[in-house]
């Protein structure tokens, strides 16, 4: 992925691969310390501010935190609701708040 990047859509790829990443590693410090070096790395090679990049990767990270509304579940509680009646929201918002964020990233990358 890093082979194919510009300095252009670096940004980009890091804030896919951080919500891919939050799957398996759900802290983000510590998708931070397995991410990090390497985009930082690439961000030097190819010339791209490193501020893009520190905030692409917390920004996919809180992307697909909606995919795990644990911190929804004391709202849920509270309204009576499940987890399978609100996941259909959250869906639609993990669509929706993606090309959200994808877009703005992509438009800050091209602009500097």
């Amino acid at each position: 992925m890093i082979a194919s990047s510009t300095a252009d859509n670096l940004p980009f790829y890091a804030f896919l691969s951080a919500g891919l990443l939050n799957i398996f590693i759900p802290s983000g410090g510590g998708q931070w310390a397995v991410q990090g070096p390497v985009f930082i790395e690439a961000a030097t090679t190819l010339g791209t501010p490193h501020e893009q990049i520190v905030m692409a990767v917390p920004c996919g990270d809180q992307w697909t935190n909606l995919i795990q509304p644990f911190w929804a579940l004391p709202l849920m509680a509270i309204a009576g609701l499940k987890v399978r009646q609100i996941l259909g929201f959250f869906v639609f918002f993990l669509l929706s708040l993606g090309a959200v964020f994808a877009g703005g990233i992509l438009i800050v990358a091209h602009l500097s």
